[in-house]
């Protein structure tokens, strides 16, 4: 199946959405200073994706509806559910998450899993944190992580 490609320039730089006539595969940070791709025959999901999170950094959406699809163990599609059981500006901890798929000694999986996600913000790995509360770890860098939460915090903030 033919995949296609759209960058979107966001607050925190270019994210890649790569997917499918039918689903959304990938959301990733690129180092590029420009959006790159074309917009011509580009199917509707990957229109959509981009619209809703255009959305999502400009404070109206918390949550996504289109169609996902990641290739991973079923330990991994475990955690990435999980993942997004982490409510909206919110955070939980590698050892709650691995307390989540019930499987408490797995932290360190738990980890690698979270950095093998390839949906950025809609499977929100951004929202997970050290025990001790620190950030750690965001394929995207640090910098972005603290910035989605703050931006979380603050959208969640002005919407109670």
């Amino acid at each position: 199946m033919e995949t296609y490609k759209l960058d979107m320039k966001t607050p925190i730089g270019v994210i890649e959405i790569v997917g499918t006539e039918t689903v959304i595969q990938s959301i990733l940070f690129v180092e590029r200073e420009e959006a790159q791709s074309p917009e011509s025959g580009i199917p509707n999901v990957l229109r959509q994706c981009k619209e809703e999170l255009a959305a999502y950094f400009h404070g109206d959406r918390m949550t996504f509806t289109f169609p996902t699809e990641q290739t991973g163990t079923t330990f991994q599609h475990d955690v990435w559910k999980a993942l997004q059981t982490i409510p909206y500006a919110e955070t939980a901890s590698y050892r709650e998450l691995a307390e989540r798929v019930e499987r408490p000694a797995a932290v360190r999986a738990v980890g690698a899993t979270n950095g093998r996600n390839k949906l950025s913000i809609v499977v929100p790995c951004h929202r997970v944190i050290g025990s001790n509360g620190k950030l750690t770890g965001y394929a995207g860098g640090l910098w972005r992580k603290e910035w989605l939460l703050h931006h979380e915090k603050q959208v969640a903030h002005q919407t109670q």
